[in-house]
């Protein structure tokens, strides 16, 4: 059986990192901010990102990824850590022209985010005994690393994140969570190789064309 299942639903959070928001010279928000993804935007098992004819600035976004273990609403803080057991890297590609477009309308987000294949995903690895709050995790783009990020630098922590989304969203089983992404976004072309790393662990190793 998939680890997937159709009911699974692909929650985001944005601006999670302030030198992220620096860089893209956006305001700090004093929430989380929340989308979505619809399970048509997942990639997975290394398959290779399709660059659509509709943008002509794709960029990426690397994130730590959670998949919700249990079902759970308003979940206290302090138990968050018991609705996920399993860890993943993800990437989160937007359509920066796009996104620009709607936001200078001040429409959502979700054509600039939520396209086919925007949201390749890892392999899932167990959380174990690791400290959640200070994982390093990284993007290499042809060789060279393009973003470095740990989630000691997150504006919200993962934790925080958990009960913050379930208070509004019933979090189920399988549901996954992309956390953010820390700086050094920017434009991936056909033919680049994108491998992502959760410390040493390589977690995927894709093409666009």
């Amino acid at each position: 059986m998939s680890q997937y299942n159709l009911t699974m639903k692909i929650i985001c959070i944005g601006r999670n990192y302030a030198e992220h928001i620096e860089e893209l010279g956006n305001e700090r928000p004093e929430h989380p901010i929340i989308f979505m993804k619809p399970d048509t935007a997942l990639l997975k098992n290394n398959e290779p990102f399709y660059y659509p004819d509709f943008s002509k600035d794709i960029h990426h976004e690397v994130e730590i990824l959670v998949k919700i273990k249990k079902e759970g609403k308003s979940i206290n803080q302090q138990f968050a850590h018991q609705y996920y057991d399993e860890i993943g890297l993800g990437i989160d590609f937007t359509a920066r022209d796009w996104q620009t477009k709607v936001k200078e309308k001040g429409h959502p987000w979700e054509i600039a985010k939520a396209f086919n294949g925007s949201a390749p995903i890892s392999k899932f690895i167990p959380k174990g005994e690791r400290d959640m709050t200070g994982v390093n995790f990284r993007l290499e783009k042809n060789g060279e690393e393009v973003q470095n990020g740990n989630t000691s630098l997150m504006l919200w922590p993962i934790d925080e994140i958990i009960s913050y989304v379930s208070r509004f969203i019933l979090l189920k089983t399988g549901d996954i969570i992309f956390t953010g992404t820390p700086k050094g976004v920017g434009p991936v072309s056909v033919g680049d190789h994108l491998v992502g790393y959760l410390e040493d662990d390589q977690m995927f190793d894709f093409e666009v064309k």
